[in-house]
Order: C-alpha cells, then sequence, then structure tokens
C-alpha cells in the first residue's frame, strides 16, 4: 500500500510540472490542412527537432492550437498554416516558405528566421495563452 501511495504522490508531482500552452493563430487563409505549431528551447531552435508540437483544423480566421505538458521555460513558438498536410513548412527554390508562417511575438522576419530573442515566449507552470500572425512571404 506505501508503494501505491508513493506513486500517486510521485505522478502528482510529475504532473505538476507541466503546463498548457494555447495559441490563438490569426490570418488563417482557407480551410485546406492543419495549422501547426512547433515550440523551441532556445537550444533547439529552427532545428530539426523541437520539444513539443501542437495541431488543430484549419479554418479561416483565427485556430486555436493547444498544446499540454510543456515543461515550464522560455520558449519561442513557430506556426504555419500546411495546406497540404505534409507536416512541413514548404519552400520555394529561393528557400522562402510558400505557406503562411508566423512566430511568436509577431516576431519580425526580415531577411529570414527571427532571432530566438525576439519570439521568446515565457511559460509559467499555470499555462499560457498568446496569439500571432500569419504571414505569406513568398505569393
Amino acid at each position: 500500500m506505501t508503494s501505491y501511495f508513493l506513486l500517486i504522490q510521485l505522478l502528482f508531482v510529475a504532473t505538476g510540472h507541466s503546463a498548457e500552452l494555447s495559441v490563438s493563430v490569426c490570418g488563417v487563409s482557407n480551410e485546406r490542412g492543419h495549422v501547426l505549431i512547433d515550440v523551441w528551447s532556445q537550444a533547439e531552435f529552427l532545428g530539426p527537432r523541437c520539444a513539443y508540437h501542437g495541431r488543430a483544423p484549419a479554418k479561416p480566421g483565427t485556430v486555436i492550437v493547444k498544446v499540454g505538458s510543456v515543461s515550464p521555460g522560455s520558449y519561442a513558438i513557430q506556426a504555419y498554416h500546411d495546406e497540404n498536410d505534409n507536416l512541413t513548412v514548404d519552400r520555394n527554390f529561393l528557400g522562402l516558405p510558400t505557406e503562411a508562417i508566423g512566430f511568436s511575438n509577431n516576431a519580425p522576419m526580415r531577411f529570414g528566421p527571427p532571432h530566438f530573442e525576439d519570439a521568446e515566449v515565457i511559460i509559467p507552470p499555470e499555462g499560457i495563452q498568446t496569439e500571432l500572425q500569419l504571414h505569406s512571404i513568398w505569393p
């Protein structure tokens, strides 16, 4: 019985250290595909792997994407409208995104992706709701 009680306590402590992230993604142009978000730590930023992902069906206007069980900390969030559901940001021959894309804090994308510091969001233990705007970089 004692080990069962200890297990319940450990599960409670483990789940107490995660937060829910809710992102309102504005500027979705149509209902094709999904809106995806990637949540990166500074060390992972824009690399091939990121800590957390979320997705929701696309619809014109604003789509809310939720990610549960995010460890509190400092992250940058990227959202994109994956119209063809291939789970990647499609790019043209110049490497520019052909699908609408945006970053937390509406970090500017001048001559390339933003710096982590411009997109940085602190996720507290109680969770956070944030908003970002999608932009079409290549027509």
